[in-house]
């Protein structure tokens, strides 16, 4: 149980938590430095990935539950195709964007699910919840409206592929919900092979390979990417949500937006528009509240 772990344990488990999204919201700033498409760079990501995986799945002699990934076969593989499409238009989103624009839009993806969850598996939401969900909606309206008003149309090609990319999200974690008894590193490890099955054809395609393109930095940036913002830190971030309190992984995970904005207006010094910051506090205020509010309603 998650409530059973020693406070050092929890106390390195928030740690790892902390680590992880702090590192998934600096993602935009490597993919950047990348020269090949963005259905290579996914490609890539999900390959390093998954040797990553295999490699620390032999060296800890770790056995794969064959016969619970037998039985969701079908639901993993279609959540890792939506992740490795979810990549591809995450990637291409921050080549005609802002990195926040593009991370805000993309994390259109949790509205989507507090959306659909009461349809699809009977989730009763009470007056506060269905508050925080109206209020961190318009949150994410304001972002993309004002990006498609006062940026070009590159602005609104970069944040069409951002919401694109929070559909696909969606459906990776709302697919997830229905997998049970598969443990989460061989569940992810099936779905970077799956994403590998999909866009491996896809590539070969359309933009094809062209590894050559890749400058010494662009390659450096690569294997950041793939080992070291999907391989590593998933590992770490699957190793905290287990020892902490899902209210508090659910809160944490809001670094990620966070970081990914400060790294755009401080670092990049990309415009943030006084309309679009009102936007970002309306949704992750009311966003980081329905964490509170959900935890209340459990507990009454």
């Amino acid at each position: 149980m998650k409530t059973s772990a020693t406070p050092s344990a929890t106390a390195r488990a928030r740690l790892g938590l902390i680590v992880s999204m702090t590192v998934f919201g600096t993602i935009g700033l490597f993919v950047r430095r990348i020269e090949i498409t963005s259905a290579e760079l996914a490609l890539c990501r999900a390959g390093l990935a998954a040797v990553f995986l295999l490699l620390s799945f032999l060296v800890t002699r770790r056995r794969l539950c064959l016969s619970e990934i037998k039985k969701s076969l079908w639901l993993l593989l279609a959540s890792g195709a939506a992740m490795g499409i979810n990549w591809m238009l995450l990637f291409e989103a921050y080549q005609y964007t802002t990195i926040s624009l593009a991370t805000l839009s993309y994390y259109l993806a949790p509205v989507i699910v507090t959306a659909l969850c009461p349809l699809l598996f009977h989730e009763k939401m009470t007056r506060a919840q269905v508050l925080c969900f109206l209020m961190s909606t318009l949150g994410v309206a304001l972002i993309i409206g004002s990006g498609s008003v006062h940026g070009g149309a590159s602005d609104v090609r970069g944040i069409c592929f951002g919401v694109s990319a929070a559909v696909f999200y969606a459906a990776v974690i709302l697919l997830n919900k229905y997998i049970t008894g598969v443990p989460a590193l061989e569940r992810t490890f099936v779905q970077f092979l799956a994403a590998i099955l999909v866009l491996a054809p896809y590539v070969a395609l359309t933009s094809g390979f062209h590894p050559e393109v890749l400058s010494a930095t662009g390659w450096v940036n690569l294997l950041i990417v793939g080992f070291v913002h999907t391989g590593v830190t998933y590992c770490m971030y699957f190793s905290a949500i287990r020892t902490l309190p899902g209210q508090e992984s659910s809160l944490l995970s809001y670094l990620d937006p966070i970081v990914s904005v400060l790294i755009s207006v401080l670092l990049l010094g990309e415009p943030l528009a006084p309309i679009q910051i009102a936007g970002m506090v309306l949704f992750l205020g009311f966003a980081i509240a329905n964490e509170f509010t959900h935890k209340n309603a459990e507990t009454t």
